[in-house]
This record gives C-alpha cells, sequence and structure tokens, in this order.
C-alpha cells in the first residue's frame, strides 16, 4: 500500500464517527512523513464531489483543509454525470465512467459490459466526430435508464 492510500484509508477512517472533519495539512504531512504537497494530492483526487465529498481548504498559517462527506444517491449520482456530458464522448472516457460506477458498486458487471458493448468502437462504425456525438448520446440514455 503506498503512501496516498494509506493517506486516504486515515481520513475515511475519520468518516466514521463524523461527517464533517477538518485536518491540518501540515500536521498530517508530518504525521506520514511526507511533503503537505502529497496530502493536497490526496484531497484533490480522492475526495472530490463525484466521490461524495465537499472540500474546503484554507491556506496559511492555520490552514486546514475541511471535508464533509455527502450522501449521494445513485440517482442522483447518474444525474450529475448525464448533465456533465457534453455533445461528444470519447471511448475512453466511457471506460473511465464505467470503472468509476464500478468501484463505487453502481452497476453490476454485467451492466458494465452491456455499456461498453453498446458504446464500442466496434458497433459504432461511422467517422468522427458523429461516432462520439452518437455514443454520447447512448451513454446518457443508458444513464437515464438505470436510474432508479
Amino acid at each position: 500500500m503506498g503512501i496516498s492510500d494509506t493517506i486516504e484509508e486515515f481520513i475515511k477512517e475519520l468518516f466514521e464517527e463524523e461527517d464533517l472533519i477538518e485536518i491540518q495539512r501540515n500536521d498530517l504531512a508530518e504525521q506520514f512523513k511526507c511533503v503537505p504537497s502529497q496530502i493536497n494530492y490526496v484531497i484533490a483526487t480522492r475526495f472530490k464531489p463525484s466521490q461524495g465529498y465537499y472540500v474546503e481548504s484554507k491556506r496559511g498559517g492555520g490552514g486546514h483543509i475541511r471535508i464533509k462527506k455527502i450522501n449521494i444517491t445513485k440517482s442522483s449520482y447518474f444525474m450529475h454525470i448525464i448533465n456533465s456530458i457534453e455533445d461528444y464522448l470519447t471511448g475512453q472516457e466511457v471506460d473511465i465512467f464505467i470503472s468509476n460506477f464500478l468501484s463505487y458498486d453502481l452497476i453490476s458487471e454485467v451492466e458494465a459490459k452491456l455499456l461498453k458493448v453498446a458504446t464500442s468502437d466496434n458497433v459504432l462504425k461511422i467517422a468522427q466526430p458523429e461516432r462520439d456525438r452518437i455514443r454520447a448520446n447512448i451513454f446518457k440514455n443508458m444513464l437515464v435508464n438505470l436510474i432508479e
């Protein structure tokens, strides 16, 4: 387990008792014997709104990071994704979405395969940029139908 994983796990354990935590960046860096930018990296990549967290950061001498865990339902998460997808979506972007859905237990393996197959270049045998536009429409429509 790398240092980033260890820091992430430590922060997530703090949420077992509270939905709002406040940490001192420098204190945490000292505890894990790393630079403060490592703490920033972990917060920025593993505690995003799309992952169910709201982060407020105050820099400076008494700087702190306040993280609030927000309860995101499957429906609200999918609606957020649908609204964030623009007119075009690449196959790689679809793969990232599907990977995230699986890691958050929002879809089953079967649903993941169906999303992947329906939006693959093997099915969408048309020229760019039309392929990515149709892929975006198919993906959004499939997500709407996964909303409970």
